[in-house]
């Protein structure tokens, strides 16, 4: 289970996919000094002078984050906006921008209170209203989601209005109308990286519905269409889940090293035996000590910080701490799964029954997490 946050950060973002794909990193190989290796992205060294330039660098950095899992991206996509970053006369285009930066980092309210500000300024902003469907998907708000999703499509945008109502379905149990939406959008596509995409979304629908193989097979068609940092890492939590970590490990193997490819990529060599786990396990500590140090806030990290301390650590009442942190961020379906899990493995039965019967309240309906949502009515 992976987060969806991403998944409608930019209206068009199959335009940018391709071009970004040499960008990406390769794993690295002896060869001679001349020879080479990676051709990194050419870094901004002044800020863009008008509002069309910051926007359109602003989403090739976003964009790029994304297909690569790497946050620090975020960084640079900010610095292309400083000029109108926080500014309340910034152009609508640009506090919509702003907004996909801060969701993107989990800071879900100023992300919210950007968007209120750049819907107020322009109520037709169909990127806008796409935004802010997200950001009340991830906090488990269905009727508020869906309300912007139908403002999504009556100014216009109608592919994505159609894919995000349909993710919504099918989070609240209506896969089969998911499945059957899903498919016909793919029908309807063309282009590679759109197709892809919507690939990706009827693939977390399925695993939503219990029915993995079918989740496989439209994973296995996304990542064929347009490689895709996010999808990867879901379909390697499917492959984790179902005990293949082996496939899993082949999966991320080209990944970028992101905190959550280097937390799959260790808990699948421990699944199988690997002791390399370990020298994973402390680059992670590393990077969260260094976070610490740095006095940045950590509950922004609280979904890998629980993953660590529950696969790696084998401390549950931290991952415990650590998940309820993070469950008050977010709420997708792996943010409950990990509630739930470390909840329970830490034995804080008030705890671990307080969030089974808030996520019954959610209204998400989920196979992975049915066993939970059951508790005590059979």
């Amino acid at each position: 289970m992976k987060s969806s946050v991403h998944r409608y950060l930019v209206l068009g973002v199959a335009l940018w996919s391709g071009a970004l794909l040499a960008a990406m990193p390769k794993d690295l190989r002896p060869g001679l000094d001349t020879e080479v290796i990676e051709q990194l992205p050419v870094r901004v060294t002044s800020a863009p002078a008008t509002p069309q330039a910051a926007a359109e660098a602003t989403r090739r950095w976003i964009t790029l984050s994304r297909e690569t899992s790497d946050p620090r991206y975020l960084g640079r996509a900010q610095g292309a906006m400083a000029r109108w970053w926080g500014q309340p006369d910034a152009p609508t285009d640009l506090m919509v921008l702003q907004a996909t930066v801060e969701q993107s980092r989990h800071e879900f309210s100023a992300a919210r209170a950007t968007l209120q500000r750049a819907l107020q300024a322009n109520p037709a902003h169909s990127q806008g209203w796409l935004t802010l469907a997200t950001l009340e998907r991830v906090a488990a708000r269905y009727a508020e989601s869906e309300a912007a999703c139908r403002n999504v499509a009556r100014y216009g945008a109608a592919l994505y209005a159609a894919a995000c109502l349909l993710e919504n379905k099918s989070l609240q149990g209506q896969h089969d109308a998911a499945r059957k939406g899903f498919t016909a959008l793919t029908l309807q596509l063309d282009d590679l990286p759109s197709r892809a995409w919507v690939f990706s979304l009827l693939a977390e629908s399925e695993e939503r519905a219990g029915r993995d193989d079918a989740a496989e097979a439209a994973y296995r068609r996304s990542l064929a269409d347009a490689p895709d940092g996010y999808t990867a890492l879901a379909y390697a939590d499917l492959l984790l889940r179902s005990g293949r970590a082996a496939a899993a490990m082949e999966v991320l193997k080209n990944q970028p090293e992101s905190d959550g490819v280097l937390l799959r990529r260790a808990h699948a060599l421990r699944l199988i035996g690997d002791a390399g786990w370990k020298v994973l396990k402390s680059d992670l500590q590393g990077r969260y000590a260094a976070i610490a140090a740095r006095g940045e806030a950590l509950d922004t990290h609280a979904r890998e910080r629980a993953l660590l301390a529950l696969w790696l650590q084998g401390d549950p009442s931290n991952a415990w701490r650590a998940a309820q942190a993070n469950l008050a961020l977010q709420k997708e379906p792996l943010d409950w799964w990990l509630a739930l899990q470390t909840s329970q493995q830490s034995g804080d039965a008030t705890a671990h029954q307080a969030v089974r019967q808030a996520l019954v309240q959610s209204g998400l309906k989920d196979a992975r997490l049915t066993r939970w949502q059951t508790e005590g009515t059979r």
